[in-house]
Parts: C-alpha cells; structure tokens; sequence
C-alpha cells in the first residue's frame, strides 16, 4: 500500500507525533491492518476520515500506543524497587518526585502509590502520570479494572486500595488523588524536571534507536543528580554511560 511518507507527515501537522520515530515496518503493518480492518483502500482515505471521526481517531491513538498493562507488572523487579531503590532514594529526599511516564490506563502509577505507602502516608505520596493516549488516561481517571489487572496484587492490598464492584475492582478515591494524570507526547513534549525516580517501561521497544538514544538523553536531564531510571524488561540500556547513566540493578539506571 502506497501513501506512507505522505501519512507520516499529515499525522505530524495534525497531531505532533511523528511516526518517524517508531520502527517502521512494525508501524506500517499495524496502521495498514487498521485500514483494512475499516475497509478503506488507502493511506489517504483512511487520514481524510481520521479527521472527522473521534471514534477512528481514538482507535488509531490506542492501536499506536499498545495499551498492555496490569498491577505490579513483572513482580520481581517492583520487588527490588520496594527493597532496594526506594530505600536508598529516601535516605536522599523525604518527598520523592515521581514520574510514571507512558502510564497507560493507571494500573503502574496506581502501583506505585500502594508501594510508597509501605513508605510514607498516603497524604504524603505523590505520582505524576503521562500518556499520550487520552482514551487510556480517561480509563486510568475512571480508575475500574478486571479481576485479571490484579492478579500480582496480594489480597490485603486489593481489599486496602480497590472496591469491589460485581466482577471490576475500582481503585479507592483517596488513592486517585495520590496520582495526577496528565496528556504527554515523550518526542515532542518538555519533560518535569528534578525527578527522583522515573519508570518508563515497555514503551521504547517501539522506537528507533535514533529516537531512543534522544529520549535516554531527555530522561537523564529530567533526573535529579542520583535519580533513578526504571526501565522495562526487553529495554536494557546498551552503553548507558554514553547517556551519564550507570546501571544500579538490571532495569535500573541511575544518574551520574
């Protein structure tokens, strides 16, 4: 299917992100199944009626983004984000600036508000949480996930922060003030800044090594001498000193 480098760019005037930075064969094979599936017959049919149509619109943002999430995702290592990194950020800082960049629909930055409460009181706990997906950030306000999201959860903590509802759990509203949800593109978008931790995981599989290189940089900069970089589980950084940061435990970086 022709029209690509044509699409890549009206997606750039029309909403800033620039697929250009995404890997290009997986990106074009996921856009093209979304105009079959829609029965369009080209890049440019498919654009002209993305325009006008919310619906596809927030199809093609959700399909962009791979919204894939549940509650202490890969147990082991929010195991040594408990024990061993918190600790050491709070023999630093008493209020910890977080940041769950690529939140997705809540289930991570929710996790780490029932992590630091082992830490601090719930008043005291603050995340900031970023996507660019705004269907997923509605999802995470709303704040109702299946009995599946929670299946790395212990059933004190799902008793303690949700309310059951028939077969959904809804995260408890004192927990969802803990968290301040907000829309963010990591290519284009300033980052906060002075961050004692950042966790962006399984999100730069998708990007170019160009990309992720200027984005391993940005992080570094949003970080607070010592601040940690908490990564996904197919996302080692190779050469990380190359982005003054030094691997503290596998997945974790720390700025130099």
């Amino acid at each position: 299917m022709e029209g690509y480098e044509s699409f890549k760019l009206k997606i750039y005037q029309f909403t800033g992100i620039d697929l250009s930075s995404y890997k290009e064969r997986q990106m074009k094979r996921r856009i093209e199944s979304l105009i079959s599936r829609n029965r369009f017959d080209s890049y440019e049919a498919y654009f002209t009626e993305l325009k006008n149509s919310k619906e596809l619109f927030d199809e093609f943002i959700n399909y962009l983004t791979i919204n894939v999430s549940e509650f202490r995702r890969n147990p082991q290592q929010w195991d040594v984000l408990e024990k061993e990194i918190i600790p050491q950020i709070l023999s630093n800082t008493k209020k910890p600036k977080i940041w769950s960049a690529a939140c997705s629909t809540g289930e991570e930055p929710y996790t780490l508000v029932m992590l630091m409460t082992k830490f601090l009181p719930l008043k005291e706990v603050e995340i900031i949480a970023t996507d660019i997906d705004s269907g997923a950030l509605e999802k995470a306000d709303i704040g109702m996930y299946n009995s599946k999201a929670t299946k790395n959860l212990s059933a004190d903590t799902v008793k303690n922060f949700f309310i059951q509802n028939g077969d959904f759990y809804q995260i408890k509203n004192e927990v969802k003030e803990r968290v301040r949800f907000k829309k963010h593109n990591l290519l284009e978008d300033k980052y906060p800044d002075q961050c004692d931790l950042i966790i962006c995981r399984n999100v730069m599989i998708y990007f170019t090594e160009e990309t992720k290189s200027k984005m391993y940089h940005k992080f570094h900069d949003a970080l607070k001498s010592q601040g940690v970089l908490f990564v996904g589980s197919t996302e080692q950084i190779i050469m990380p000193n190359q982005y003054k940061l030094s691997p503290l435990k596998t997945f974790f970086y720390q700025k130099k």
